[in-house]
C-alpha cells in the first residue's frame, strides 16, 4: 500500500464531496501501437493488486511484458484541488466556509475554490502545487482496470461523477454537456455526457482518440489523510 497524490478539477472535487463519484479514467502512459493489444491477467499477488500485462501478437513474433501502472488496489490517493492559504482565524467565524488547518503552524490553514461563492481570499494556488496538509480528501482505491477509453459504460460514466440535466424537460433523465455547452445544453446519455468532459479535460479529438486508459474504483473519505493515521 503507497500514499500518492492525484490531482481533480473543481467540478470533479465537487463530485466527490456529493458522493457522486466514485471513479476516474487516467491516459496509459504505455499507448500501445497497432498490433498490440492489452490483457487483464487473474493472477493476484499477495497484496491483491491486480497483475496486468501488454502482449504483442505478429507476423515478427509475439513480446509480453508488466505494465507499468504506479497506482494500485488498496494504495491511498490524497486529492490536491486549488487552495488559498489564509490565516486559520480569516474564516473561523465564516459559516459555509470548510478549511483545513496546518498541524504545525498556528497561523495557516487552506480553503478551497471548488466551492468557494464569496470575494476572492487572495490568490487559489494551481492544484498541483497543493501542500499535502491542506488536502481534504482521501480515497482508497478498490479496484484497477486497463480498457479503452470508449469502452466505458453508461454506468461507469455516471460513476465518473457526471451531473444530470433536467431542467426544462418534460421527460426522462439527460445529462450535462461539458464542453461547448450553454446553461442549457445536453445530451441523452450518460456516456456522450462523460465524452464532452474528457474533450473539455483533454482537448478537441482526445475522445475520438480512444486512447488506453487506467479506470481506478475508490472509495472516499472526507478527511486529511494524515489526520486519519493520527485518528487511527
Amino acid at each position: 500500500m503507497a500514499d500518492r497524490p492525484i490531482l481533480f478539477s473543481g467540478p470533479m472535487v465537487r463530485a466527490l464531496l456529493a458522493g457522486t463519484k466514485t471513479q476516474t479514467r487516467r491516459t496509459l502512459k504505455f499507448q500501445p501501437a497497432l498490433g498490440i493489444s492489452i490483457i487483464r491477467k487473474t493472477i493476484r499477488p499477495i497484496d491483491g493488486s491486480p497483475y496486468h500485462s501488454f502482449e504483442r501478437r505478429s507476423v515478427y513474433g509475439n513480446y509480453a511484458g508488466e505494465l507499468d501502472i504506479r497506482i494500485k488496489r488498496g494504495d491511498r490517493l490524497w486529492v490536491k484541488e486549488n487552495p488559498a492559504i489564509v490565516p486559520r482565524t480569516a474564516y473561523r467565524m465564516s459559516e459555509g466556509v470548510q478549511q483545513t488547518l496546518r498541524p504545525d503552524d498556528d497561523h495557516d490553514a487552506a480553503v478551497y475554490a471548488a466551492e468557494w461563492d464569496r470575494s476572492k481570499p487572495g490568490r487559489w494556488r494551481p492544484s498541483i502545487h497543493m501542500p499535502r496538509w491542506a488536502s481534504r480528501l482521501m480515497l482508497t482505491v478498490t479496484d484497477v482496470r486497463v480498457e479503452r477509453l470508449q469502452d466505458i459504460t453508461e454506468a461507469d460514466a455516471i460513476a465518473e461523477g457526471i451531473e444530470p440535466f433536467t431542467d426544462f424537460l418534460p421527460y426522462g433523465c439527460h445529462w450535462k454537456r461539458y464542453r461547448d455547452g450553454g446553461w442549457n445544453s445536453y445530451v441523452d446519455t450518460a456516456v456522450a455526457s462523460y465524452a464532452s468532459l474528457w474533450t473539455e479535460i483533454n482537448g478537441p479529438g482526445a475522445w475520438e482518440a480512444n486512447p488506453w486508459v487506467v479506470a481506478y474504483t475508490f472509495t472516499v473519505v472526507k478527511q486529511n489523510i494524515d489526520q486519519i493515521a493520527r485518528v487511527a
